[in-house]
């Protein structure tokens, strides 16, 4: 009797992208891939990652929101580095509901494994830039549709001539500390700040506009109250645009910096970006992917 498996392949994300806290996040070129097969027996491998081994694994725990794990084996590779902004919560909760559904043909909708994801995540930009792919502007929080449920987010797909280069730090940021940097109200000016450069930002992206994008990645509400949890990423983020970029962010809860280059200038620009790091940072050049998670059998 042949045993059944699922393999499943989720991109990593950036979340907030500048002025979009907890609403636009973005697919990147750099993946966690996961099979699932019938072994008999439970087991987790996941070779050179800090994860646990176990039923505490997200991934399992994800998985089993949906179906038991028991004998199940699940087999991981990650390109994703953890804690560091690019989503990595989020590609195991994607992977986990998943490779249930599909490895028990439970017929959930794409729209309700999202509306799943979200419950496990606590925030909807990640995990909805990894299932569907692209850039994607999500609803605001507590709004649903006619039928009392989460709206699915917008897609759009990423921008032409435009490429994201990572700066990777080997420091982590967890995303507590992130969000308890965050005050509960904030200033007027900084909020009608971050409304203009969203409305900047999603409109340069739909239209590919580079002028539009450059003056839409700008905050005011979460990078400079995070400062002092990611300094040197920081001052990239102050430093992309005399680097020959149109701009950068920080990337989710950071302390990852997303760089926005013009791809013709890509090459220049993550040279720059290497000599001015040093060896405090990885720099990894990581395309905008119009590809959400996708499973194979």
């Amino acid at each position: 009797m042949t045993s059944r498996s699922r393999q499943v392949r989720v991109p990593a994300s950036s979340g907030n992208l500048g002025p979009g806290y907890d609403v636009l996040g973005a697919a990147l070129e750099v993946h966690l891939d996961l099979e699932v097969s019938e072994a008999g027996e439970f087991s987790v491998q996941a070779p050179g990652m800090d994860v646990p081994l176990d039923h505490e694994n997200l991934i399992v725990r994800s998985f089993e929101r949906l179906h038991s794990a028991d004998g199940l084996r699940f087999e991981v590779q990650s390109e994703i580095p953890l804690a560091r902004g690019m989503g990595s919560s989020a590609s195991a909760i994607v992977a986990g509901i998943f490779a249930a559904d599909h490895l028990f043909e439970l017929g959930n909708s794409r729209e309700e494994l999202f509306a799943l994801a979200c419950e496990i995540e606590g925030h909807p930009d990640n995990v909805a830039a990894a299932i569907y792919g692209g850039i994607v502007v999500c609803a605001p929080p507590g709004i649903l549709d006619r039928n009392g449920r989460m709206p699915a987010p917008v897609r759009l797909n990423p921008p032409e001539g435009v490429e994201g280069i990572l700066v990777i730090p080997a420091d982590q940021v967890s995303t507590a500390d992130a969000r308890a940097a965050i005050p509960a109200e904030i200033p007027v000016e900084d909020a009608t700040h971050n409304a203009a450069a969203l409305g900047h930002l999603v409109a340069g992206i739909e239209r590919s506009d580079l002028t539009l994008i450059e003056r839409g990645l700008s905050d005011r509400l979460h990078q400079p109250r995070r400062r002092h949890l990611y300094e040197r990423s920081m001052e990239v983020l102050t430093a992309a645009r005399d680097l020959g970029a149109l701009g950068a962010t920080i990337s989710g809860a950071g302390p990852t910096v997303l760089v926005w280059s013009y791809w013709q200038s890509g090459g220049e620009v993550a040279k720059a970006l290497a000599e001015a790091c040093g060896d405090w940072a990885e720099i990894r050049r990581a395309p905008f992917t119009p590809l959400g998670a996708r499973v194979e059998i």
